[in-house]
């Protein structure tokens, strides 16, 4: 075969500056969205619901502070006979005839999300990361048909088997409780965790683990020793993949929770202020709830580039 069949086509400098303005543009209008929520967690309720939508505003955090609270309509002479206020949103509640009655139950949610989102990710690649080692160093019956049954799994919409999970967790006393949560995540993100770590480890030769065997080291070890360091990056992009579902999932937060473990997702759209939805609080409880998954990602980001391109060039 000629040297001419082998030689790699460099795109030219249009095609470049081509492929880079559309990804620009590309990003800009995904974050739009992004941008527009966060910049209406600062506006009051009347901002938020003006017609035309003001861009330029004063900004004010009475969504946030409509969010972290629970307030309470009272009469002037009410109001007026309590002690003077001692916070920006103590303040800006009696302004609108309300005073706060006490905390809101977002915080509570917000941790109820944290708690079951990284523990459902936590055991998910857990118990993933042993079944892809498995299936993919030792010789599993029928490995091909129990593969494709894991995968499965994920064929259904959650819908399809929502009302049976309900059933069967109020049976069994699961319904509303945080290991509840936990346990049906994992089994969903268990099947992905599978596939995507059985790809990473594949490409790890077994021939390091021979050596470290040869060497004196257990299975367990060499496993422990050799191959989960080599993995790391996989083990970081499924990890994230695994947490963004669980952690924006909806449907089954709503059906199997509605106080104790509730989450995030399904409370967010239930705020409700005076005369309607208070957009800036709703706008306000996004904004906190994107912080923990974007921190995380950027954290993992390099894993997570490295993760996506493992295997993809071979020498």
């Amino acid at each position: 075969m000629s040297a001419a069949a082998h030689s790699v086509v460099e795109p030219s400098t249009t095609s470049k500056r081509v492929a880079a303005t559309l990804v620009i543009v590309y990003a800009v209008v995904s974050m739009i969205p992004l941008f527009w929520i966060f910049a209406t967690s600062f506006k009051t309720p009347p901002d938020s619901i003006a017609y035309p939508p003001k861009i330029v505003f004063t900004p004010s955090i009475e969504g946030y502070c409509n969010l972290f609270t629970t307030r309470t309509r009272q009469t002037a002479e009410y109001i007026n006979a309590l002690p003077p206020a001692t916070s920006f949103c103590d303040e800006t509640t009696r302004k609108r005839n309300m005073v706060i009655a006490g905390p809101s139950n977002f915080l509570p949610r917000f941790l109820n999300s944290i708690v079951i989102a990284f523990g459902s990710t936590f055991l998910a690649v857990f118990l993933g990361t042993l079944a892809a080692y498995g299936f993919s160093r030792f010789k599993v019956p029928l490995a091909d048909d129990l593969l494709f049954f894991i995968l499965s799994t994920r064929f259904m919409p959650p819908i399809a088997v929502a009302i049976p999970i309900y059933l069967m967790y109020r049976e069994i006393g699961l319904s509303d409780t945080a290991l509840g949560m936990i346990l049906l995540y994992t089994a969903v993100n268990v099947s992905l965790a599978v596939w995507l770590l059985k790809g990473f480890i594949d490409e790890i030769p077994r021939e390091y683990e021979e050596a470290a065997m040869i060497d004196g080291y257990t299975r367990l070890q060499a496993f422990w020793r050799v191959v989960l360091p080599q993995a790391t990056t996989g083990i970081a992009a499924t990890a994230i993949f695994c947490l963004i579902f669980a952690w924006n999932e909806y449907a089954f937060a709503a059906l199997l929770t509605s106080g104790t473990a509730q989450t995030a997702p399904p409370f967010i759209p239930t705020i409700i202020g005076e005369g309607g939805q208070d957009w800036p609080a709703v706008a306000a409880g996004t904004t906190i709830f994107l912080v923990p998954i974007l921190v995380f990602t950027i954290l993992l980001r390099k894993q997570l580039l490295r993760g996506i391109t493992f295997g993809a060039v071979r020498k």
